[in-house]
């Protein structure tokens, strides 16, 4: 009876919130650079894990994760991914030492990806690139 359901105002609930449970994509990055922590959650029918699986060569799902190399988030995949589980984890967000832990792998992760105006230091080191009079020999 207590339960809202909001659409189009992730920020704004972004803000608000202690922890949060996300499904893999952009939206996990999202949630880092807010400085919420999270327990990422992705469940898909078989086949299609089955064929991600094999064409998808990677250490994780999550962007934190993929961006850092190392396992911030847990990843609750598939048959991972049960309500038990998921409240196991959500819960260990709210003990002190693993939420700073994350919170500081989050300051590491905006270093990395640089400050206010990265995509335009990228987009100028690539129109130099391109500009360079390259003669073929």
């Amino acid at each position: 009876p207590n339960l809202t359901i909001e659409v189009d105002k992730t920020y704004s609930i972004l803000s608000a919130v202690d922890a949060a449970i996300v499904t893999s994509g952009t939206a996990t990055l999202e949630t880092a650079l807010f400085k919420v922590p999270q327990v990422v959650v992705y469940k898909t029918s078989t086949i299609t894990y089955r064929l991600a699986k094999a064409f998808a060569k990677v250490k994780y799902i999550s962007l934190p994760n993929l961006i850092l190399d190392k396992k911030v988030l847990t990843e609750l995949i598939q048959g991972e991914c049960t309500s038990q589980n998921i409240v196991t984890e959500v819960n260990q967000l709210f003990e002190r030492q693993a939420r700073e832990i994350m919170l500081n792998e989050y300051n590491v992760l905006v270093d990395k990806l640089g400050q206010v105006g990265a995509s335009q230091r990228v987009a100028q080191a690539i129109y130099k690139d391109l500009s360079i009079d390259k003669t073929i020999s």
